[in-house]
């Protein structure tokens, strides 16, 4: 089974790379993004078959591990 898991920061907090982004956007001719927010991509090959088990593991992963959840946020698709 495969998972992906999205972690971006909360709205609430600032994002300096994506503020850098942003402006080096702006600044090669593409004005018309109007924010940056960045983030982490991650892919899962997890060996267990049974979706309810994966999805227990794959929080458990994100909230010990993967994603500070002070400040970022998760989400994650689980494909069998």
């Amino acid at each position: 089974m495969k998972a992906k898991v999205y972690v971006t920061l909360k709205k609430s907090v600032l994002d300096p790379q994506g503020k850098a982004i942003h402006q080096a956007l702006s600044a090669l001719g593409f004005p018309d993004v109007k924010d940056v927010r960045m983030g982490k991509y991650l892919e899962l090959e997890l060996a267990s078959g049974d979706r309810s088990q994966a999805e227990v593991k794959i929080k458990t992963m994100c909230e010990k591990l993967l994603a500070n959840t002070v400040i970022e946020e998760y989400r994650y698709e689980l494909n069998c």
